[in-house]
């Protein structure tokens, strides 16, 4: 089975280029905690139905992302978000610890402030 967090992480990237019953499901499914039958039922369709439909919405998902890659780039683009905040903290310390420039502190904590605003 597909970890759920990646499964719901693709959702959320690749999820409008399902159908609306594939994003349904997914979002039942993974979101909602629903179980195949309990789909099933709200949807009027067999528990083998919401299966297979589910699992061609996670195949497209994974393919989706295994030729764009939008995954892997959010999360190289959050890894150094996090170290250019790192980085602007180092800085914004060793200003406190020698000498104290207004100018550098401002521009430290105006680093991170983006930094962290473009994590949200």
């Amino acid at each position: 089975m597909a970890n759920s967090i990646e499964i719901t992480m693709l959702l959320d990237l690749y999820g409008e280029a399902l159908t609306n019953k594939q994003r349904d499901y997914l979002n039942f499914y993974y979101n909602d905690d629903l179980s195949l039958s309990e789909i099933a039922e709200n949807e009027g369709i067999t528990r083998q139905g919401v299966r297979d439909a589910i699992k061609r919405a996670e195949a497209l998902l994974f393919d989706m992302e295994s030729k764009l890659k939008f995954s892997k780039k959010l999360e190289k683009i959050n890894n150094g978000l996090a170290e250019i905040s790192k980085h602007a903290e180092d800085i914004n310390e060793y200003n406190l610890a020698n000498g104290l420039s207004r100018e550098i502190n401002d521009k430290s904590v105006k680093i991170k402030s983006i930094a962290l605003s473009l994590t949200e």
